[in-house]
């Protein structure tokens, strides 16, 4: 199983404060945490798009460019590009560019974001949200598939014979598949035989399993090798040194984070017993000391046999410090011993240490 980390770079403001740091201070921690994560071993980064005051990202293939340069071996990946609100055309040079930069190691996870900002803002309306991300997927896919394209839509001016570059040094380029949780898009996943990455970030985990089941049998009826079939889940979650300690450190900015966008949504507050309750084994989240970590994600690998699980650490505040240090923990502890469990290599990557590593043995 591959092990990484996603974030979306919120910016939010410190509980204990009000005050939240700079965008320029909050981007260069997130190439800090891309060096580091590829230093301790882990497989994949990801970054995902916003367009919102609270997070610093909205063109993830730039920050992830930057990453690339300063990385070896950690695989690339926007963690989700909104592609019902882009141009299909740009995202494939973009990370084909992207991919030429880090020597093949581009990922796009293409999906329909889980915020609307950025559909008013290029243009779109959210009654097209659907029918605008299965045309904008047609394309991207074309794209990939053949230097020269032609292809016409409802919602972009048509492409007549056209070639398209650069052309990644991966081919195809990796394209994978963000949903929440609807039958309908693991079926188009499945049905193109495109890599599945679900979110999990509340409720109890084995309920998708259904989901995951209904992706690799669309995918088999479609006539693609399980093989091809891959599935990636993607949790919140923070490591520790112990197990007090994690849920101590993540809660405050975890709070934050979801009562805002509950406050959006209608949803009713978050407190405490229900953040402990999703800390449970068979919970959604991933907070806890590094065996606590390591049998979640074997719990939900009974489930699901996945490929891949991303963790996203840095919710909302959190310090930048701990960060780091649960990045550390997450590729020093959790990931070779999961890979040890699942026959894997647990000296993947390389698990050296930079100097931000060892900022956190001061703390």
């Amino acid at each position: 199983m591959e092990l990484g980390i996603y974030t979306f770079a919120g910016m939010s403001p410190d509980p204990a404060t009000g005050v939240a740091i700079s965008a320029h201070q909050r981007m260069q921690n997130l190439i800090e945490e891309v060096v580091l994560a590829d230093q301790v071993g882990l497989d994949v980064f990801g970054i995902g798009e916003h367009h919102r005051p609270d997070f610093v990202i909205s063109t993830p293939a730039i920050a992830l460019a930057a990453g690339a340069a300063r990385t070896k071996n950690i695989r690339l990946t926007s963690a989700v590009t909104v592609l019902s609100s882009d141009d299909p055309v740009r995202v494939f040079q973009e990370y084909a560019t992207l991919d030429l930069i880090s020597s093949g190691r581009a990922e796009i996870m293409a999906g329909r974001g889980s915020f609307i900002e950025s559909f008013p803002l290029f243009g779109y309306h959210l009654n097209d949200y659907d029918d605008l991300f299965a045309e904008k997927l047609d394309l991207l896919l074309k794209l990939r598939a053949s230097e020269r394209v032609t292809w016409s839509g409802k919602f972009r001016a048509p492409i007549d014979n056209l070639a398209i570059y650069p052309r990644p040094l991966q081919d195809p380029l990796p394209v994978w598949i963000a949903v929440g949780g609807t039958p309908a898009s693991v079926v188009r996943a499945g049905t193109l035989g495109l890599p599945l990455a679900v979110a999990i970030i509340g409720g109890e985990p084995h309920r998708f399993k259904p989901l995951v089941d209904l992706y690799r049998q669309s995918g088999a009826k479609a006539g693609h090798a399980p093989e091809k079939l891959k599935v990636s889940i993607n949790s919140h979650g923070y490591v520790a040194e112990s197990s007090q300690a994690a849920s101590d450190e993540y809660w405050p900015s975890y709070e934050v984070v979801m009562n805002k966008i509950g406050r959006e949504r209608g949803w009713p507050p978050s407190n405490r017993a229900q953040y402990e309750a999703g800390r449970t084994m068979r919970g959604a989240l991933l907070v806890g000391s590094p065996q606590e970590i390591i049998d979640k994600i074997m719990l939900q690998h009974s489930y699901f046999q996945h490929d891949r699980f991303m963790l996203q650490i840095d919710l909302g505040s959190l310090p930048h410090l701990n960060t780091l240090r649960a990045i550390e923990l997450y590729g020093t502890k959790v990931a070779p011993a999961i890979r040890k469990e699942l026959g894997g290599n647990a000296q993947a990557g390389n698990p050296g240490r930079s100097s931000a590593a060892s900022r956190i043995d001061a703390i």
